[in-house]
């Protein structure tokens, strides 16, 4: 399948700074995190992905159509939810969302029909006939997400979606990106700086680093560690279960989270850890096939690129 968005060497430059410096990267289907540091060039990137700023060399498309030249028909198909809120003041939230549907081209009765259906799956109950500026963030939050799919898009790109958003909120919108995913065949691209969302949801991982892609793979890839391993917790006293293991020729390790991680290439490691737990009385709580941290990946890839740069 041909890639949702193809850059080849595009380069975006402010007078003297550099925002990107020859970004090349496929990004396929699925749910896709962008991450990067403070001033790494994402935002730049998004606005050059819709066609709000011209780059400076290099070629790209976006769902087949080319970069600079049919920015319109690019954004007619992108549901795009900025970070920072857009709203025009004295407008009610159904009302927001209905002027982003006619924007869109929907007819005003459609556009309004449309509305209320999405703002019943983003959880928007009677509040919607409130004016915006009395909404609570987490609303404000819904809003954005409702005027982002309202059209139903192709694209969806999202700048920081569960910023602000409490723990509830976040999981709930979390899981309506990965139903719009799962069930309408919606690919999602969002920029980010929560790496427990990227986890939870993405199927894709493009780190940008002074404006450059510095990594880009799967993120079933990232998580795969060296060597098979598999981390369990366990309910009290560690010590025993652990003593137990050493004895089997195994070497397990603590982990700052209380984690007892075993790497081995045995194929029975799972069955010979539930019987130490067996042999020394331990209850185990949980047990998994270990993956590697996607902040220890994030935080080392930026200090190589740094390291590379310098």
């Amino acid at each position: 399948m041909k890639p949702l968005i193809s850059l080849q060497n595009i380069v975006k430059q402010y007078r003297s700074k550099q925002a990107l410096a020859g970004v090349s990267l496929d990004i396929p289907t699925g749910i896709t995190g962008l991450l990067g540091p403070n001033g790494a060039g994402k935002s730049t990137l998004i606005k050059l992905l819709l066609g709000l700023v011209r780059y400076s060399a290099g070629t790209g498309t976006v769902l087949g159509h080319r970069l600079g030249r049919s920015g319109r028909r690019i954004r007619a198909k992108v549901g795009y939810m900025p970070e920072d809120d857009c709203y025009i003041a004295g407008m009610s939230g159904v009302e927001v969302v209905q002027f982003s549907a006619c924007l869109s081209g929907l007819p005003e009765v459609e556009a309004l029909r449309r509305s209320h259906e999405i703002l019943d799956f983003c959880g928007m109950r009677q509040e919607r006939y409130r004016t915006i500026e009395t909404y609570s963030t987490g609303m404000r939050q819904k809003i954005k997400f409702a005027a982002a799919i309202v059209h139903d898009p192709e694209l969806l790109i999202l700048d920081e979606p569960t910023s602000g958003l409490d723990p509830e909120e976040r999981e709930s919108l979390l899981n309506r990106i990965a139903l719009l995913h799962r069930e309408a065949g919606k690919s999602v691209l969002i920029s980010t700086h929560i790496l427990p969302d990227v986890q939870a949801i993405c199927t894709d991982v493009v780190i940008l680093s002074k404006g450059q892609v510095v990594l880009q793979d799967k993120l079933t890839n990232l998580n795969r560690t060296t060597s098979p391993s598999v981390s369990f917790r366990v309910l009290g006293d560690h010590s025993r279960i652990v003593e137990h293991l050493v004895g089997q020729e195994l070497q397990p390790q603590l982990l700052s989270d209380q984690s007892i991680l075993v790497e081995s290439e045995r194929t029975d490691l799972s069955d010979s850890i539930w019987a130490a737990a067996t042999e020394t009385n331990t209850v185990i709580r949980s047990l998994t096939p270990a993956k590697n941290s996607l902040e220890d990946i994030f935080l080392q890839t930026i200090k190589e690129s740094h390291h590379a740069g310098s």
